[in-house]
């Protein structure tokens, strides 16, 4: 029993670590965490970024797999540690917050898209197969406006809930 449950560790740990230098090979193939140092004026400090994705792709992992310990929320609600008249403020907090990640997470996942889309060269041989001349900024911008509203729709009217 004991070198199964062995076994079972070190082949679940082999797997994550395949998969995280996977989404590790990605992003640094794709250069997008060079480009938003870049972009923020922060070159001297891209290893800096570069641990700040790594530690959040660890504690990520960690609170997907331990969700039972990296339930924050339900810990300070129970021990209440500012009184008892505080939920309504804590569950306003919690809301705020994740409202906060959507968005900076979608940010990131656009910024990952577009940059694997450049990489690939596709939107300008796609432009130039349509003869597509001027405006492209505009259709970019507008597929963002098309998919920010498809997601209010989705998520305003509760269709992560049911699938319809």
């Amino acid at each position: 029993m004991f070198l199964k449950q062995l076994y079972l560790g070190v082949t679940g740990l082999s797997f994550g670590l395949l998969a995280s230098a996977g989404v590790f090979t990605v992003l640094v193939s794709v250069g997008l965490i060079p480009r938003f140092a870049g972009k923020m004026h922060v070159a001297r400090k891209v290893f800096a970024l570069e641990e700040a994705v790594v530690m959040g792709t660890i504690c990520g992992g960690f609170a997907s797999v331990f969700s039972e310990y990296a339930d924050i929320g339900s810990m300070v609600l129970a021990g209440q540690i500012f009184g008892t008249n505080t939920v309504v403020v804590w569950k306003w907090v919690g809301n705020l917050f994740l409202s906060l990640f959507g968005f900076f997470a979608g940010i990131f996942v656009g910024c990952l898209a577009l940059a694997i889309a450049e990489m690939l060269n596709s939107i300008p041989i796609f432009s130039r197969r349509i003869g597509f001349r001027h405006g492209l900024g505009i259709a970019i911008i507008a597929t963002a406006i098309g998919k920010l509203i498809g997601s209010l729709v989705y998520f305003a009217q509760g269709i992560f809930t049911t699938g319809l």
